[in-house]
């Protein structure tokens, strides 16, 4: 007899079968009970472990025993005429039958009757964890709007607007809690919309509100907190002082929120806020100044500045108005991106004592830290830029909803050759405070430099309803089609941006980036010596005038890499050389002032090569190509992916003698949307090793086709090659 069949004899494999079914009906029951019970998990692994084990020997006891009359007996012991097995056999199978029976009746029984159940029970439980997740992300945000003004004298709305932002000051300190930023906060002023959809809007899950009136020395302030998702009111007061204790019930209205908060959401956070104290007049006069510089135009922060002076006469000792003062004197000072004309050495000179005198009243004054960070960016030089970004840090590690500061940090970091850094915060900055203009612009210039189109137009998409025919929101939009070559587009955009505003200095910056793209040179320059004329004047063959501009701007504004290009342009690549060693005694020491570019190319780096390599300096050359492959190599890894980039690398390739990876990166240049001078060796004058290969020149002929594309969408004549 074979094997097999002996075990089929035996009764193995029946002895098998019904093992399993009842160890699998025995665990499911086991689950059902254990689970009910809550015993420890180690109970149903025992029973598993027991279960599994057992099986082997099961098989071993069917095999070497046989269940006879007489009681179980060894096989070897038993007569084969006498065997049973068969009938034994019989009996395993109506076993095996009425346990599957029954197991098919449980699993029904579970699968219809307890599994939905359970399921309802899982989908609940998972429902509840993800409102409890939600309200814990939404419940530490909260916005403050701005309150109303009920005093008789409508010219008191400066005070109630004050109220409100020194509040939301004191809820910005509390680390736990987001607070959406004042700009976003204070769009919604005067306007009867839906507490959900502006909870909605600025992704709060709470809304501050209340009113302020004024009158004679008296005031009163009603507060109420409200949740955006029912429209409860958790807490309400009414607070009628007089108004030398206004600061006091600031304090009280800040306290109560936060203990409203603190015990389910700010995880039992012990947080106290105090307003800093000054005399009532000098307050008032604080509160219109700051609401006149948030209008950021040179008329009204002129009056801030005159505002704060008489503050000061009257509390010197008051340090928040200091540090708004020498906030004020920097924005008015001159060159492009501020609002004045105050020579910068003097704006620099007035606005250190004042930030100084402010950190001696109060050292942990976060607009002080903010005014010193901005302070140190506008010095020109390098050093100080790192500078300013410890003392950006430093401010809003003490009040992080100072918005401004974190604009500051992200110019900083720019300005530091470090964009992957700016690109975080200014992100951070537009979700705590998306209508914020100049996060709106940085944000843009962001996505531009890392090739996030599509990020950059749904990120204007969701703001315009809210700010609309707003000259940021068009100058920024006109930047994203001029990055895509889109330059006719981009230039209505940038027109209808400065008609709006004359004075957004960015918008004017815009525009002169679309006409020189498009060869108005003319018209850029009429708009001005800050709006790139250097450029202009020198593509016009108007070098004598381009020449004074260059120096001048070098000497006073530290613009040497617009000079550097200038010279290099001209074919007077030995004046640069002259300037730098002059100045610089060493190109590390160069680079300290200029770190590089951090989202377009390491422009004063690749001019410097290239007047070494005219000069017959290797060792210099060499240096200077080092350093700028370095930089590259660090924009690189940080995402940076625009056609200017392309275009600095591309001189930088061919500079070097890499000829097809220089064509490559000229070509994606091209294709991007580049557009500038006919001759593109003349505005970049490191590609002049390209010059007469055909492939080169194919690339240059459709980038002058680009050109004159884009100028009859403007009605302007064709230019040639």
């Amino acid at each position: 007899m074979s094997f097999i069949a002996e075990l089929k004899r035996r009764n193995v494999f029946r002895v098998g079968i019904a093992y399993v079914v009842v160890s699998w009906l025995v665990a499911q029951i086991a689950d059902l009970v254990l689970d009910n019970i809550e015993s420890p998990a180690w109970v149903m692994q025992t029973l598993m472990l027991v279960l599994a084990l057992g099986f082997p020997f099961a098989l071993i006891f069917a095999w070497a025993f046989e269940l006879t009359p007489e009681g179980l007996k060894k096989e070897k012991d038993v007569d084969r005429s006498k065997s049973i097995t068969q009938t034994t056999g019989r009996k395993l199978d109506y076993t095996i039958i009425t346990i599957l029976v029954f197991a098919l009746g449980y699993f029904a029984y579970d699968k219809f009757v307890l599994d939905p159940a359970r399921d309802a029970a899982l989908v609940e439980s998972a429902q509840v964890e993800q409102a409890a997740g939600q309200e814990g992300a939404a419940g530490k945000t909260i916005a403050v709007l701005p309150f109303v003004n009920m005093s008789p004298d409508p010219d008191q709305e400066y005070f109630s607007d004050g109220i409100s932002e020194e509040i939301l000051n004191a809820l910005a300190k509390v680390q736990e809690l987001q607070v959406s930023g004042r700009t976003s906060s204070f769009a919604f002023k005067g306007q009867s919309q839906d507490l959900r959809l502006i909870g909605e809007t600025l992704g709060v899950g709470h809304i501050l509100e209340g009113s302020v009136r004024k009158s004679g020395n008296t005031v009163r302030i009603t507060a109420q907190l409200i949740r955006v998702d029912n429209g409860f009111h958790l807490w309400s007061e009414t607070y009628d002082r007089e108004l030398d204790n206004v600061f006091a019930i600031q304090d009280e209205i800040s306290a109560a929120i936060l203990h409203e908060l603190k015990a389910t959401l700010l995880d039992g956070e012990s947080a106290t806020v105090k307003a800093v104290r000054t005399n009532t007049e000098a307050y008032e006069l604080y509160l219109l100044a700051k609401q006149r510089m948030y209008e950021r135009t040179g008329p009204t922060i002129e009056s801030a500045a005159e505002l704060l002076d008489r503050a000061i006469a009257i509390d010197p000792e008051y340090a928040p108005a200091y540090a708004q003062r020498a906030i004020a004197e920097l924005l008015l000072s001159e060159g492009a991106g501020s609002y004045g004309n105050i020579p910068l050495k003097e704006a620099q000179s007035r606005s250190k004592l004042y930030l100084d005198k402010a950190l001696q009243l109060d050292p942990n004054l976060a607009e002080a830290w903010a005014g010193m960070g901005l302070h140190e960016l506008n010095s020109l030089s390098a050093q100080n830029w790192q500078q300013a970004i410890v003392d950006l840090e430093k401010a809003l590690a003490i009040n992080p909803g100072l918005i401004d500061a974190s604009n500051w940090l992200h110019n900083a970091y720019q300005a530091t050759g470090q964009p992957g850094k700016g690109r975080d915060v200014v992100m951070n900055m537009v979700e705590r405070d998306p209508l914020y203009r100049p996060g709106i612009r940085n944000a843009i210039n962001s996505y531009v430099w890392f090739g996030e189109h599509d990020k950059g137009f749904e990120h204007l998409e969701r703001i315009q309803p809210l700010i609309p025919n707003d000259a940021t929101i068009q100058s920024s939009e006109a930047a994203l089609y001029q990055s895509l070559g889109q330059t006719a587009r981009a230039l209505e955009l940038s027109e209808s941006s400065v008609a709006l505003q004359p004075s957004n200095s960015v918008a004017r910056l815009t525009l002169s980036f679309g006409l020189l793209n498009t060869q108005q040179y003319e018209r850029v320059v009429e708009m001005g010596e800050e709006w790139h004329p250097i450029m202009a004047l020198t593509l016009l063959d108007r070098t004598e005038e381009a020449s004074i501009l260059a120096f001048k701007r070098a000497d006073e504004l530290a613009d040497v890499p617009t000079l550097f290009t200038f010279l290099n342009m001209t074919n007077r690549s030995d004046e640069l050389v002259t300037y730098l060693e002059e100045r610089w005694d060493s190109l590390d020491a160069l680079r300290a002032d200029f770190p590089n570019y951090g989202g377009v190319g390491d422009f004063i780096m690749i001019d410097v090569a290239l007047a070494y390599s005219r000069a017959g300096n290797p060792e210099r050359f060499d240096q200077a190509m080092s350093l700028a492959a370095d930089a590259h190599e660090a924009m690189l890894a940080d995402g940076v992916n625009n056609f200017v980039f392309f275009m600095a690398e591309a001189s930088r390739l061919a500079l070097g003698g890499d000829v097809e990876a220089s064509l490559n990166y000229l070509d994606r240049a091209i294709s991007r949307g580049y557009t500038g001078a006919s001759r593109l060796s003349f505005e970049w004058p490191a590609l002049q090793p390209l010059e007469g290969d055909p492939r080169y020149e194919a690339i240059q002929a459709r980038m002058v086709e680009h050109v004159n594309s884009e100028r009859e969408k403007l009605g302007l004549e064709p230019v040639s090659t």
